[in-house]
């Protein structure tokens, strides 16, 4: 791996981690992209690059959600209550997400991420005031929208926070303390997800040197030491600003992000 590819990394694992503690994302949204465009520079085959973009990033959530969410935790913000009714559900989702994403095409799971972000960030946009008498469902409920988050979470390569953010906002949960719940809850979808990408990529004969199963080590070493580092300052941010403001960053980082995979999906 050259220098430069090296530079890129620690660039990008230093936005991505701060990112992940402003918006309680994992990073993942951000990371897909970058590295489906860094990988597709270097010697990977092309119709494995969003594949390997997607469990590389994944996999460096579970050390960037590790620092995020101390952080918010050392706040009072994180709900633990919600993430002990959603991380059974996650753990199975996160399992099943990359088994579905190891069978599609490359440019097929391009357009997914892109229109299901797009969804995500509109829902955050439009920003429709929740009855005042909505709350969190049920520990059925709350199961079933785990299994959800995890299975797309693990799709994309996200850390849920796209997902989990909107609904538990949609439920009139506080957006900090819904940031810092969904930062708590990228760790489990992570290792389930790792998991998976390791076990169903391992079938894959022509993946390069560096890789396990899906995961590109090289990336997620450098990215993830960058992320760590830099996810608690991002923390720090999202209990001083203003929800509107923090919202509408949320949208705004979401629709750049869904544009650039339309236009892989669709090039």
């Amino acid at each position: 791996m050259d220098i430069q590819l090296i530079a890129a990394f620690l660039l990008l694992g230093t936005f991505t981690g701060f990112a992940a503690g402003l918006l309680g994302i994992g990073g993942g949204m951000l990371m897909v992209p970058f590295l489906t465009f860094l990988l597709g520079m270097s010697h990977f085959p092309p119709a494995l690059i969003v594949h390997a973009a997607i469990a590389t990033s994944l996999s460096t959530i579970m050390f960037t959600s590790l620092s995020s969410v101390r952080a918010h935790h050392q706040r009072g913000a994180v709900l633990w209550p919600v993430v002990k009714l959603l991380a059974p559900g996650i753990l199975i989702g996160s399992w099943i997400g990359p088994w579905i994403g190891s069978v599609l095409p490359s440019q097929g799971l391009a357009l997914f991420f892109a229109v299901f972000v797009s969804f995500s960030a509109t829902q955050m946009l439009i920003d429709i005031k929740p009855a005042t008498v909505r709350d969190l469902p049920k520990a059925p409920g709350m199961l079933g929208m785990g299994v959800l988050t995890g299975v797309l979470a693990g799709l994309v390569g996200a850390g849920g926070g796209f997902i989990s953010v909107p609904f538990m906002t949609w439920c009139n949960v506080r957006i900090q303390n819904a940031v810092a719940t969904s930062a708590a809850l990228g760790f489990p979808i992570a290792f389930a997800g790792t998991l998976s990408n390791i076990y169903f990529g391992l079938r894959e004969p022509d993946l390069p040197a560096g890789s396990l199963g899906f995961i590109y080590l090289p990336a997620l070493l450098v990215i993830s030491l960058a992320s760590v580092l830099t996810a608690p300052l991002g923390a720090k941010l999202a209990h001083a600003l203003p929800v509107k403001s923090l919202k509408k960053i949320f949208a705004g980082l979401l629709y750049a992000i869904a544009a650039y995979m339309l236009y892989k999906a669709l090039r």
